[in-house]
């Protein structure tokens, strides 16, 4: 599988270095480049330069024929900006857009998008935790 990854921060070369030991291929892109130190030295994907929201950024990192684009830099905006793009401009058949806002998430899932809230899973996984504890 081809993928693009747009957001090297912590989720981001975690998820490219897992999807890459898997013999995926992967290219990763940031707007600033010492967000690559986060990539393992065996990485052997693409690391680019460049704005997921900015099209021809997105051509350069080979979006035309990729099967999933994952938008997961700390913008919501930057996230959907990026992830209706790849979905409506280049038709890439599988996007994943992390969103902070859980009430924004509903609303983004509502437009097509597949729209994941850290905040919710998280508070989600505490409170099954806490009745667990509890029983």
């Amino acid at each position: 599988m081809k993928v693009v990854i747009m957001g090297c921060g912590r989720v981001g070369a975690q998820l490219a270095a897992l999807l890459d030991s898997d013999g995926h291929e992967v290219t990763i892109l940031d707007v600033d480049s010492t967000s690559f130190r986060r990539l393992p030295p065996t990485f052997s994907g693409v690391a680019l330069l460049g704005d997921g929201t900015d099209q021809e950024a997105l051509v350069k990192a080979g979006i035309e024929e990729t099967s999933a684009f994952v938008a997961v830099t700390q913008g919501d905006n930057r996230n959907v900006m990026a992830a209706q793009i790849a979905k409506h401009i280049f038709n890439v058949p599988r996007v994943l857009c992390r969103i902070y806002d859980p009430l924004r998430r509903d609303l983004y899932e509502d437009l097509g998008l597949e729209a994941f809230s850290p905040t919710t899973i998280f508070a989600q996984l505490l409170r099954d935790k806490l009745v667990e504890a509890a029983s």
